[in-house]
């Protein structure tokens, strides 16, 4: 009776403190990011699609409703003490696998530049169960290795190998589809969440191992489409097929470099009005930010994703709970890989894995999933201090 208790007082007291509770300073710099990319995607789509006839503020339209989804998505996430998130950790990790599963079945996915990852929806609309997964994962591996049902400190073998399985299944169904930049991030977060959840060193190198030598195998044994191989060769030697998979990554890599200092202004870029980087709203949404706000503009992006990650960092240093710990190094771990991967593929340090920019690219269930991650970062924050 007691304990019942005092779960509905932790419950009260959770939903009244929640809103003084935030980070200013991440939610700011959360916000101007949502700004900013609504701002470039309006300046990706706009000219092209007045010059064919078509609705100029169609991307626009779309990309605030997906953002004030998201928002409802990420207050929903901070409502409840993240404590007692756990006890729905198996529902949602089985929601992710059956969305997962749900897009390998013929008349249910449908396929995007070569990897059947979504599900699509009325209204036009599409869904990417790869993206929420992340968040299954990262919540399920984190509590199963800060629950300890022994003397120690340290998760077990056991623990370990538990955790593993819980990421190991929707991984697979991932590279299934395949979507390996998906794959990519969530390994980072699964490495990162194993290493400073105080598991043995020897996990850690163990599965960087198995990362190498499964992207070796993958490759080999066709797990890999050409498509995606093709790109990995223009990776290599960007001038080997500049008008076939190298195309994209060569236009990018000009249209970035045409900003120069201050930028062409804002909707005054030829490239981006020209429509010479293919879904620059969505991967490459960055070449817009290059053209058009120049190095000054483009470092402005960049100074606002170091706050994030500076501010998740001290969330995850301040908390004394095992489990927020681990889930915020586990977030702090998909953005700033993810935002890694796309900013390097763009400039051509990173292979092209298609992979959004956070809280900038057009698409939905990104924004959904990088909100949400932003939702648990602030009830983390709310719930840690004092």
């Amino acid at each position: 009776m007691s304990q019942i208790s005092a779960r509905q007082r932790l419950y009260r007291r959770s939903r009244s403190s929640i809103f003084h509770g935030f980070d200013p300073v991440l939610t700011a710099a959360v916000g101007l990011l949502l700004l900013i990319g609504t701002i470039l995607v309006y300046a990706a789509t706009r000219d092209w699609y007045a010059r064919n006839g078509l609705d100029p503020q169609y991307y626009l339209k779309r990309h605030v409703i997906n953002i004030v989804i998201g928002a409802l998505l990420a207050y929903g996430t901070t409502v409840i003490d993240y404590r007692l998130l756990r006890a729905y950790t198996p529902i949602f990790w089985g929601l992710g696998v059956l969305g997962l599963a749900m897009v390998l079945i013929p008349g249910l996915g449908s396929t995007v530049n070569g990897a059947r990852a979504w599900i699509a929806l009325p209204g036009g609309f599409q869904i990417q169960p790869a993206e929420l997964a992340k968040i299954a994962i990262i919540i399920g591996m984190s509590m199963l290795l800060s629950e300890r049902s022994h003397d120690s400190d340290e998760p077990t073998s056991r623990d370990v190998l538990q955790a593993l399985v819980v990421a190991g299944i929707p991984v697979l169904l991932i590279i299934l589809q395949p979507d390996m930049g998906t794959v990519f991030i969530i390994s980072a977060s699964v490495v990162t969440i194993i290493a400073v959840s105080g598991a043995p060193s020897k996990w850690v190198a163990g599965l960087l191992l198995v990362a190498v030598l499964g992207a070796v195998g993958a490759t080999k044994t066709g797990v890999i489409s050409e498509y995606q191989i093709n790109r990995l060769q223009t990776f290599v030697n960007p001038n080997a097929d500049t008008q076939g998979a190298g195309y994209q990554l060569r236009q990018a890599r000009i249209t970035v470099g045409s900003g120069g200092l201050i930028g062409t202004g804002l909707f005054n870029g030829p490239q981006t009005n020209g429509r010479f980087v293919p879904e620059q709203q969505t991967d490459f949404i960055f070449t817009v930010a290059g053209e058009e706000l120049g190095f000054l503009g483009s470092g402005l992006i960049l100074i606002l994703y170091f706050i994030i990650l500076m501010r998740a960092f001290a969330i995850a240093r301040r908390t004394n709970d095992p489990f927020g710990r681990l889930v915020t190094t586990g977030v702090i771990a998909w953005f700033a890989f993810q935002l890694f991967e796309n900013i390097g593929m763009t400039l051509g340090l990173m292979p092209m894995t298609g992979v959004p920019l956070p809280f900038i690219s057009y698409g939905g269930s990104s924004m959904f999933a990088t909100l949400i991650g932003f939702g648990l970062l602030q009830n983390v924050h709310a719930r840690s201090r004092g």
